[in-house]
């Protein structure tokens, strides 16, 4: 097998149709309903219609939810104020449709795929169609050594693409992306600083479940120690997801940028999937033009990312619990936008007055 060059998708990715975009701008300024007063719904509209490439837009008939799940080795350094190898029990939760994102998710008609990419636990644990992708178990404490080898890293970006590429052929028409992780944050963070070149404290949060003083004190020292073991590979993508990441953060990385190969929309959740838009931007500048910020989780390093993808957040509800919560809280937003701009009816053309000319003066007759 070849070895994955990312910055290979640079040639392959292209921007969401702009034609299509400048069409849907037309078509929105002759509805009944004036310009603007459907405030951010028009927007949300139009980046659909170009990413379908069709005006008026399709309504969105198969989302997707899609979480990666892993543990991370850097939980042991005691940066979570959950236990580290407890990410399995994240699962499943959902698998049980316990969590918030599965209560949604069925509401809201959205299926739900859970991924294995790298959990610490026993297959036998889980259903064989979740763990059967896993990449490897747990990953590497990335403060004092990698996350992944190098053909680890490799085989996690081909496991996101082949999840890309499996939901765009079984129609798909939007993806919800989400992780379910513990030590997530953490390795999220330490890509944002590294890639932003800012310092820990500037990229660190309380995570979904927050942490006391003391355990944020203990996560600015582990993201600054692994910070120094990233900077010399920031001119490789696998390197660095090998060096401070983690399989699922390699999944996504991975399945984000096949997403924007295959033309498929996504609506990203927290700080993880920002950091691995992050990287995937790195390797090619139009794939963000694909994805939505479906929330502001509150995150600092999720705020670093974003801003330097120029994506604005959909909702600002202060959702932390994570999982693609907050990212399946803005689906309606975007049904509703779709729904709006393909049924709303034209303005009716204003027929034009006839011109009133003056009768000709009756002659008398002499």
């Amino acid at each position: 097998m070849t070895t994955l060059n990312l910055d290979d998708f640079s040639d392959l990715i292209e921007r969401p149709d702009g034609g299509v975009r400048r069409d849907a701008e037309e078509r929105r300024e002759r509805l009944a309903v004036p310009a603007g007063a459907l405030g951010r719904l028009d927007e949300l509209a139009e980046w659909l219609a170009a990413a379908q490439g069709r005006v008026p837009v399709r309504p969105i008939e198969r989302p997707r939810v899609v979480l990666f799940a892993a543990d991370h080795g850097i939980a042991a350094a005691g940066v979570s104020a959950r236990t580290a190898g407890d990410a399995h029990e994240l699962v499943r939760s959902v698998l049980d449709g316990n969590s918030p994102v599965s209560i949604l998710a069925a509401r809201l008609g959205a299926g739900v795929r859970v991924v294995d990419a790298g959990l610490d636990c026993e297959p036998a644990l889980l259903p064989e169609d979740v763990v059967r992708h896993r990449v490897r178990r747990g990953s590497g404490r990335i403060d004092v050594e990698d996350a992944l080898t190098r053909e680890e890293a490799d085989a996690a970006l081909r496991l996101g693409m082949r999840i890309a590429d499996e939901e765009a052929d079984s129609g798909t028409d939007l993806v919800v992306l989400g992780d379910l992780s513990v030590g997530g944050t953490t390795v999220a963070a330490t890509l944002v600083a590294a890639l932003c070149g800012t310092d820990a404290s500037v990229v660190t949060g309380r995570g979904g479940r927050p942490i006391d003083d003391l355990t944020w004190m203990r996560k600015c020292a582990a993201i600054r120690d692994a910070l120094r073991r990233a900077r010399p590979v920031l001119g490789d993508q696998v390197a660095l997801l090998a060096a401070v990441g983690g399989a699922d953060v390699a999944a996504i990385t991975g399945f984000l940028l096949q997403c924007a190969v295959r033309r498929t929309p996504v609506i990203l959740d927290g700080v993880v999937s920002a950091a691995c838009g992050l990287v995937a931007q790195r390797a090619a500048f139009r794939a963000p033009d694909w994805w939505l910020a479906g929330q502001a989780s509150g995150e600092p390093g999720q705020a670093k990312a974003l801003d330097r993808m120029a994506l604005n957040p959909v909702l600002d509800h202060g959702v932390t619990v994570g999982e693609g919560t907050g990212a399946l809280l803005a689906l309606p937003l975007v049904q509703a936008a779709a729904a709006l701009a393909a049924d709303l009816p034209e303005r009716a053309a204003q027929e034009p007055q006839e011109s009133k000319v003056p009768p000709e003066p009756l002659e008398t007759q002499g």
